[in-house]
């Protein structure tokens, strides 16, 4: 839903880069130095106006770049980072380009293509039985002409869980609300390319259950080389 030409997500993008603003602007109004604790999440929020939830998203942005620490039972603390390189690594923070449609996809492909062969290596009865249900809730969808996007994503979500890394799967995790969005914003491809994808991704399942790598990634490629193909008519 747009809310004055924005998506929800641009405006929660717009709100932690506003948090993270007034972070900086405090740190540097407190003077803190390396390891000195910020004020509770409580009292920063209603400093600042927002709600705790924003906040808390705020500061772990900075906890991922290094800047924040978090201790349990304790408090927030500023990171042992000087204020100059505090202050520039915000800076690149806030400055920082959304990734366009087209380069979270192509990560997406770098990442499948990685984790369906650990997937065909490490995957447990159980995970392999989520993916068929993910798989079958898909084909309902596609089968019916209705927009399968998230049943889609959720199967190859299920094959990056079986991979057994949980780096790539958080990655997968944090680009798929994005790509979900941007599929319905751009109505990218339709129903027909959904209802083809049916046999590709039972070919990729096929060949995690039969536990082979090399045919998982092969199946997967071929899978998004004609999802290229016919949502951009480019090769790949």
């Amino acid at each position: 839903m747009n809310v004055d030409g924005y998506t929800k997500i641009e405006l929660q993008q717009q709100t932690r880069n506003e948090i993270i603003s007034n972070i900086r602007e405090y740190i540097n109004f407190k003077n803190l130095e390396p390891g000195d604790k910020l004020p509770s999440e409580r009292m920063l929020s209603d400093k600042f106006g927002v709600s705790r939830n924003n906040l808390r998203e705020a500061i772990q942005t900075l906890e991922f770049y290094g800047i924040l620490q978090s201790v349990p039972q304790s408090g927030t603390y500023l990171a042992n980072i000087g204020v100059v390189a505090l202050n520039g690594m915000i800076s690149d923070i806030l400055s920082l380009a959304d990734p366009d449609f087209k380069s979270l996809v192509e990560t997406r492909i770098l990442l499948e293509l990685k984790t369906v062969r650990l997937a065909a290596l490490r995957r447990t009865e159980e995970q392999l039985e989520h993916m068929k249900e993910t798989l079958e809730a898909y084909t309902v969808k596609a089968e019916n002409g209705e927009d399968a996007v998230q049943e889609d994503l959720l199967f190859h979500l299920a094959i990056a869980k079986a991979s057994g890394n949980s780096t790539m799967n958080t990655f997968m995790l944090t680009i798929t609300p994005e790509i979900i969005t941007n599929f319905a914003k751009y109505h990218v491809c339709d129903e027909n390319q959904a209802f083809l994808g049916i046999g590709e991704h039972k070919a990729i399942l096929d060949a995690i259950e039969a536990k082979d790598p090399v045919k998982a990634k092969e199946q997967m490629k071929i899978h998004f080389k004609s999802l290229y193909k016919y949502c951009y008519n480019v090769d790949i």
